[in-house]
């Protein structure tokens, strides 16, 4: 069998859901908070967070639990790639504002 009909067997073969693009979640950050401050997302699923910072300040996205740390500059915007996650609650926090900018992925 050729490399090439081995290759287009295998992708055949693939589930459906694993060639199929992450979802993508957008979160905003405005007067040092995220909007909306909780996020829903599937459980044991990769997903795309867009995080577009409306301040002119910079932020930074961070979670210890998901092991993300990303300084997004005032009027940008940020990929982040997080899961596949249990379900739970996995808290994230902006740096520059702690007390303010605090939010949460709930993987269901």
């Amino acid at each position: 069998m050729s490399v090439l009909r081995l290759f287009t067997a295998c992708l055949l073969l693939m589930p459906l859901a694993a060639q199929a693009k992450a979802p993508v979640i957008e979160i905003e950050i405005r007067n040092h908070l995220f909007q909306p401050e909780e996020v829903l997302i599937p459980a044991h699923t990769k997903v795309k967070l867009v995080v577009y910072n409306r301040d002119k300040t910079p932020e930074e996205f961070e979670s210890y639990e998901l092991n993300r740390e990303k300084v997004i500059m005032g009027g940008r915007k940020a990929n982040i790639f997080i899961g596949p996650l249990e379900p739970g609650v996995y808290p994230f926090f902006g740096e520059f504002n702690p007390k303010t900018a605090q939010g949460r992925v709930v993987a269901q």
